[in-house]
């Protein structure tokens, strides 16, 4: 008998839920929304939403394979390869995100339709653009009622972007110990005085983070009826303000690794050669995980190979680079993503089963740690046993490359520590991974001390 594995993450919508199915993933509508629904689909706002890849696609299946007698409509919306979360993202993700919920709420109005929620966990991205993936956020406009999500999205979105643009960028972080959005009367608390001199942030952050604070105990706010040009104008204004908003970096560690190392021309040369050749010998398809990937040099090879490829590091200003040099790029669908390995995104919300943790999220088919081993080890005292039970866990086949000791860029992180790690050392290294590996291939980059590895998970 088939068996149905309701979502965690999809509990909250009387509407319908996600679940899935001998494997497949499956969405129900409730009856309560069949209505909405119907209009959706009859009105053309669905087509035109996934046309210009705003929504993400469905099809409609068998009732028959629904969860519950609630059921309606059951649809089997097109996979998302990888979810993410809003505090992995980097500035510009997020306020593609934001543009692209008031894209999609400008256009509803238009077929009679509105978005009730504009949370930020219902824009992942797909193929490399932020896409709706919550169907069931649709309903109709009702002529003179407020945009209902606009407190959502001052809070998932429009907070963190201020925070960011006019404080600090790491206060993006903030989204992961506030999953129902940043409170605005914290946000105004943290913005600097300046920001009450610019009428914007001033309406939508610091009065409407006073208006929240009134009416909290109190009684209920008055509903203030909006007119068409009404409702266009808030929503005119908020683009604007979105998009105005810039995050200027002063620098990073590794923003220009590429560029700043004395890592000779001739030694990259040969260790893109290597990857490449190790990659070749991985199955073409499905997940890669670049951990520590910097700008995503390496990458793009991945994605030239087929894979749905996720991009991580620590860096901001790194992930911030790829990301707009994956956007800039036609068809290309690099994930890049902010993570910090040495304490990486948990699992969190209701009975910590609502957010996957980074380890809940699949096996990857393809794992690369590239310059990578040195930092977790020489910088954060990870034993090298720990590292290899990590990468066992994250993936089937690993491309790791080994930075000696001697190598510049780990006499940088030695420089002012003392040395510990009498075990880090390439037969040390070879010895602990090897109780979570097999070696399938390895050679020595050119005209350097380093040494890349293909190695492929014990069964």
């Amino acid at each position: 008998m088939s068996q149905s594995e309701p979502l965690n993450a999809s509990f909250r919508d009387p509407a319908g839920f996600l679940y899935r199915r001998d494997g497949e993933l499956y969405r129900q509508v409730n009856q309560g929304y069949e209505s909405h629904y119907d209009l959706l689909m009859s009105s053309g706002l669905y087509r035109r939403l996934v046309d210009e890849q705003l929504l993400i696609p469905h099809r409609e299946v068998d009732a028959e394979l629904a969860c519950s007698a609630a059921a309606a409509r059951v649809i089997r919306p097109e996979p998302v390869a990888y979810i993410s979360y809003p505090w992995e993202w980097c500035f510009s993700q997020l306020q593609d995100a934001a543009l692209t919920t008031l894209r999609i709420q400008q256009i509803a109005l238009q077929y009679g339709m509105s978005l009730k929620d504009a949370s930020a966990f219902n824009i992942q991205f797909h193929r490399g653009r932020p896409t709706l993936i919550d169907t069931l956020s649709l309903e109709p406009h009702r002529e003179g009622q407020p945009w209902v999500a606009y407190r959502q999205f001052c809070q998932h979105f429009l907070a963190p972007l201020v925070l960011a643009s006019y404080a600090d960028c790491r206060s993006l972080k903030l989204m992961q110990a506030y999953i129902d959005g940043i409170p605005l009367s914290l946000a105004s608390r943290l913005l600097p005085l300046r920001t009450w001199l610019k009428y914007p942030l001033l309406a939508h952050i610091h009065l409407h983070a006073k208006a929240q604070q009134r009416y909290a105990d109190g009684p209920k706010q008055r509903v203030v009826k909006v007119s068409a040009l009404g409702m266009q104008a808030l929503l005119d204004g908020l683009t604007g303000l979105a998009s105005r908003l810039r995050w200027q970096p002063a620098g990073s560690q590794w923003g220009d690794y590429y560029t700043a190392t004395n890592y000779a021309g001739s030694a990259l040369a040969d260790k893109t050669r290597l990857v490449e050749s190790f990659l070749d010998l991985c199955p073409g398809a499905g997940l890669l995980l670049d951990l520590g990937a910097n700008t995503g040099r390496f990458s793009r090879l991945g994605l030239e190979r087929g894979f749905d490829v996720v991009a991580m590091d620590v860096d901001e200003l790194s992930v911030e680079r790829c990301y707009r040099t994956a956007r800039d790029t036609p068809g290309q669908s690099l994930l890049p993503l902010v993570q910090d390995l040495s304490n990486p995104s948990p699992a969190c919300g209701w009975a910590l089963q609502e957010r996957m943790s980074l380890l809940q999220r699949g096996e990857a088919q393809v794992v690369l740690a590239l310059a990578l081993l040195h930092h977790l080890v020489l910088s954060n005292n990870v034993p090298l046993e720990n590292c290899a039970r990590l990468f066992a866990r994250l993936g089937r086949n690993l491309i790791i490359e080994f930075v000696p000791k001697n190598d510049s860029q780990a006499q940088r992180l030695l420089a002012t520590r003392e040395d510990a790690f009498p075990g880090y050392h390439v037969e040390g290294f070879e010895a602990v991974f090897a109780n979570y590996f097999e070696i399938v291939e390895s050679a020595a980059i050119r005209d350097s001390e380093r040494r890349l590895y293909l190695m492929r998970t014990i069964v």
